[in-house]
């Protein structure tokens, strides 16, 4: 995405509020001016994504985690939203905010339009994978990599290149040194410590379009699926369990008439049996 906000309070300009005088001539005391409400908040600044493979790459991480824990209720994944952190970005229009992140251990509430920080407890991402392009590569590998390190304390973040899938770096993160790169495994995939799964490449065909996409593998290196992969994976297995009855079956008349086809040799009728 272009990019998105959140708030700090030291940011934050606060001026006092001086009311007239009392009639004793003194004056009464003022309060900061608060954060702005969601209601008051811009969560769309109209700018597509780079390209419609970039929408499908986020789309494919979003709905694959959110079918892989359909039973939690404790996190939060999005993208492509903004994210508000500081009152002086309000103020600028500076938006920032990753093309996907998750935060853990809070409420799961599909109908956010955005990630408020001071909405939320005060908490950031966990997890952000920025998608790449030729217009936000150095700002994805620079400022927004130490904004989230040293700001929202991402603990891992990841970035990718869907037109290049050679360009695809990972780091985890050490609040003494920063951001630490991870070393890939065997298979090439790196490993979210936070989420317990791994990210990596697959190829394969996508809404009409085939090519190597970034998903993520659980512990096995079993690759976590779509809902329409694992509706497709179902039906395949219950086409396999149908087909591996009929030939029980086919044996077991083959057995019969085997059976009976000696019996009859050995002159012996088998409806007399």
């Amino acid at each position: 995405m272009s990019t998105k906000t959140v708030y700090d309070p030291s940011q934050s300009s606060v001026q006092p509020a001086v009311s007239p005088q009392s009639s004793a001539g003194k004056e009464s005391a003022w309060v900061p001016d608060l954060p702005p409400s969601s209601d008051e908040l811009i969560f769309d600044d109209g700018e597509p994504l780079e390209s419609n493979r970039h929408r499908i790459a986020m789309n494919v991480l979003i709905r694959s985690l959110k079918y892989h824990w359909r039973e939690r209720q404790d996190y939060f994944a999005g993208g492509n939203m903004f994210i508000y952190y500081s009152t002086r970005q309000v103020r600028n229009q500076d938006f920032r905010g990753p093309d996907f992140f998750v935060v853990l251990d809070t409420p799961h509430n599909p109908s956010r339009q955005g990630w408020v920080v001071w909405e939320e407890e005060g908490r950031y991402p966990d997890v952000i994978i920025e998608l790449l392009s030729q217009s936000t590569a150095a700002v994805d590998r620079g400022p927004k990599k130490e904004l989230y390190a040293q700001v929202f304390k991402t603990r891992d973040y990841f970035i990718y290149d869907p037109f290049a899938p050679d360009a695809f770096q990972g780091w985890t993160l050490d609040l003494s040194q920063g951001y630490r790169e991870l070393v890939p495994n065997e298979q090439g995939y790196l490993r979210s410590d936070a989420l317990g799964l791994w990210l990596g490449h697959w190829h394969g065909l996508i809404e009409d379009d085939e090519t190597t996409w970034l998903r993520f593998f659980d512990e096995g290196g079993h690759l976590v699926l779509l809902p329409e992969e694992a509706a497709q994976q179902q039906a395949e297995q219950a086409q396999q369990q149908v087909e591996q009855a009929q030939q029980q079956v086919e044996q077991e008349r083959q057995q019969r008439e085997a059976l009976l086809a000696k019996l009859r040799e050995r002159g012996i009728d088998p409806d007399s049996l």
